[in-house]
């Protein structure tokens, strides 16, 4: 395995001040460093994102620790950078956890990565930066900024698309992309060989495991973490007709599209699985059905953001409705502050709280959060 080479700045090109965020992994610090070999002027910061640090990482799950502040300093220190810790604790328990909480409570399914990309790394972050005089945040995601010949920032997919992370960056305008730098989204390797590349660069964090799942819920049980915070309270889980077919602890211990983790006590007459098809917070109800009545053909969606210009008309897109999950063709179109969206085909598992991104080729057009669905056969959304 060869090193990627990292471009100097081109000739006349003033370096930047840089702000790494440095969560402790192995992306971000190598990220920290080919900004640094780059010929910018980079310093190092870890967010102290947990309140207990002690409680965020479970094994492989999880970041946040002393542990994981304290491997993001000995990068820093062998990259040769200066490096600080920053305390956005309570701003991250208000709009990343939070609102995590009041979003299933609501029966929605919210995506705390786009929001703490949003509300934390490219807004507090940022903010904070460059009222300290920084140019950019770098981070380790993997995505590439584009400038165009007018001089405009566009978002793109990585050249890894097996790597691709710019679903989780849909929430970033015109003006944080203006200020963001991703040095590994032009990599076309294996995370092998990220690994490889921070050993031979003499990071301690090259085998480090990669963080899964949701941050602030070390072990991973999300149902477990919502008791925790909203209780337990018993409801019914009905079908299409309204009969109770089983019991549940809390509506919001479940997702559209579920399958596992019914508990049905009442077999569907088909004698085929059954998923979760609505949930009602007001009255505790879930309801469940077959995988067809989960076909969905439109939606509406709030909060548009817009990597760019903002759309005027009706137009041809590919979307994206989940972090890891596949592209579809649609036709989007704003219309005052929604979006509204028709699939070319009817598409599954699609939930109110998740968030679209609209894609052209591989460039980011925006994003928003999906408020309401219209499954085949009806002509009124479903919220």
């Amino acid at each position: 395995m060869t090193e990627t080479p990292q471009p100097a700045l081109p000739s006349g090109a003033r370096p930047l001040r840089v702000l790494a965020a440095m969560s402790g992994g192995v992306d971000s610090a190598v990220a920290a460093a080919r900004a640094a070999e780059a010929g910018h002027d980079v310093t190092g910061v870890h967010l102290a994102l947990s309140a207990n640090p002690q409680s965020f990482r479970t094994g492989a799950r999880g970041c946040c620790t002393i542990e994981d502040s304290r491997d993001a300093r000995r990068a820093a220190d062998v990259i040769g950078i200066p490096f600080y810790v920053w305390d956005l604790a309570e701003r991250f328990r208000e709009d990343v956890v939070e609102d995590f909480v009041a979003e299933y409570e609501a029966g929605r399914t919210p995506n705390p990565c786009l929001r703490c990309n949003e509300k934390i790394k490219f807004a507090a972050l940022l903010d904070k930066a460059l009222a300290l005089g920084f140019d950019a945040v770098c981070t380790g995601h993997y995505a590439k900024i584009v400038t165009v010949p007018d001089g405009a920032r566009e978002l793109h997919r990585a050249s890894d698309m097996a790597k691709d992370q710019s679903y989780v960056l849909g929430v970033l305008d015109e003006r944080q992309l203006a200020h963001a730098l991703f040095p590994l989204g032009d990599t076309v390797t294996t995370k092998d060989e990220i690994r490889a590349e921070a050993e031979r660069r003499g990071l301690a964090v090259a085998k480090k495991p990669d963080s899964h799942d949701i941050c602030f819920i070390a072990d991973g049980d999300t149902q477990g973490f919502l008791a925790q915070h909203l209780g337990r309270a018993e409801g019914d889980i009905v079908d299409e007709t309204g009969a109770k077919v089983g019991t549940h602890e809390g509506a919001y211990g479940f997702t559209i599209g579920q399958r596992k983790g019914l508990r049905i006590g009442t077999p569907a007459a088909d004698g085929k699985p059954r998923y979760v098809l609505d949930i009602s917070p007001v009255s505790n109800t879930v309801t469940v059905g077959p995988a067809s009545a989960l076909d969905v053909t439109a939606l509406t969606a709030i909060k548009p953001r817009w990597c760019g210009t903002a759309p005027t008309a009706p137009a041809a897109y590919t979307a994206q409705l989940r972090a890891h999950g596949g592209e579809t063709e649609v036709t989007a179109e704003p219309v005052g502050d929604l979006l509204e969206v028709r699939f070319a085909a009817p598409v599954r598992g699609v939930a109110p709280g998740q968030a679209i991104v609209l894609y052209d080729g591989t460039r980011v057009v925006g994003s928003a959060t999906i408020a309401s669905t219209v499954r085949a056969g009806e002509t009124a959304p479903v919220a």
